[in-house]
This record gives C-alpha cells, sequence and structure tokens, in this order.
C-alpha cells in the first residue's frame, strides 16, 4: 500500500488566514506560503499584524467554526482511501486544522503547534522541526513506503521533491513557472488522474 501525502489548506480546506483577513478587513492577513515561500517570515508578519490588532486564537477559532472543506473534498478523500494510506502534512497548527479533520472523517494530521497565553493571545509557534513535510517524506522512505505527494504552495515543493511522484494541485502561476517538473491538476477529477498515473509509474 502506498502513501498519499497530502497538504491541507488549498487542497482540502480553504487558506485559514484568507478566510481571517476576508472577515477583519486586514489585508495583509492574505499572505500565505503562495506569496511569501519563508514560513518564519510569514508567521513573524502574521503575529505582529495579530498584536497590533488585539486579535487573538478565539478570534480566528470562530472563523474556522463556520469553515467547510472544499466542495469535492470530502468525496476525493473517501476515492483516496480505496486506494492508499493518507497522511496530512500541513504548516497549518493543530489548534486551527482539528476542527476541520472531523469534517473530513479524521485523516492522520501532522502540523505544529501554537504557543497561546491564558488570555488567548497567540505569542509564539513551535515547528514540528524544519522543512517538516520533505522530512515526513524521508521517513516514510526508510520504511520503505512508497509516496505521492500533492500541495500548491512553495513550502509544498521540497515534499513534492522528495516524494516518489509529486503532483500540484491549484497552484498559482508564479509556482507553476518555478516548477514546470511537477504535473498539475486543476479540479479533484484531474487529481484523481494524476495519482492513478502516478501509482502505475512507481508500482
Amino acid at each position: 500500500m502506498k502513501v498519499a501525502c497530502l497538504d491541507l489548506e488549498g487542497v482540502l480546506v480553504p487558506e485559514i488566514w484568507i478566510k481571517f483577513a476576508e472577515l477583519t478587513g486586514i489585508e495583509e492577513l492574505k499572505a500565505t506560503t503562495r506569496d511569501i515561500p519563508d514560513y518564519n517570515v510569514l508567521m513573524q508578519q502574521r503575529l505582529r499584524i495579530l498584536k497590533e490588532n488585539n486579535l487573538g486564537l478565539p478570534d480566528i477559532q470562530k472563523v474556522i467554526s463556520k469553515m467547510s472543506p472544499m466542495e469535492g473534498a470530502k468525496e476525493f478523500l473517501d476515492w483516496l482511501r480505496e486506494r492508499f494510506q493518507i497522511v496530512i502534512l500541513s504548516d497549518t497548527f493543530y489548534e486551527f486544522g482539528m476542527p476541520l479533520m472531523k469534517q473530513l472523517g479524521y485523516p492522520t494530521l501532522l502540523c505544529h503547534k501554537l504557543g497561546v497565553d491564558e488570555d488567548g493571545t497567540i505569542s509564539d509557534y513551535h515547528l514540528r522541526l524544519e522543512d517538516p513535510k520533505r522530512k515526513a517524506i524521508q521517513r516514510f522512505h526508510e520504511l520503505n513506503l512508497t509516496c505521492i505527494a500533492t500541495g500548491d504552495s512553495y513550502n509544498d515543493t521540497t515534499m513534492l521533491g522528495e516524494a516518489d511522484a509529486g503532483i500540484l494541485f491549484c497552484p498559482p502561476q508564479n509556482v507553476i513557472d518555478e516548477f514546470p517538473q511537477f504535473p498539475v491538476a486543476k479540479n479533484y477529477e484531474d487529481l484523481k488522474e494524476e495519482f492513478l498515473k502516478a501509482d502505475k509509474a512507481t508500482s
């Protein structure tokens, strides 16, 4: 059995920070790893903006509670489960991601953790390790597992490159241009086809 390694935001659920930015009207919070490749730079920017606007974890979780997976995401995961083991490798945080996991049937989620003060202020973030998506693939390979990965942003490209097959899903044009070696799926039907091709190519 092969392992399907999927990014979360932009692949299965909408971008949480973008949804939060739309609600608060803070344009700077719309920035994601599609725009800023360095995750630490991006997170420091986010924490600064939250502090400046007196916003904390409860404010973000209120937005998340009203979010749903992208249309067709649950059905795609159900299709994928019949053919692969599934692991979600994400740069989100457990405080953000777990409420959405219920709607997706609780796939395994490996991500990061926030540092939150008693008043709900997000004071810090704790990365599982640097470049965790690529390193997770490396560990799976040590277990003699074949990995097919998909993601949409800069922070997914090392994972895609480390996997036995990598697929971009609905990426922005700048990512397509910089990483032409990866096939592009524009919807879940395309993504199914790419997984089947990758499965055959890695057999």
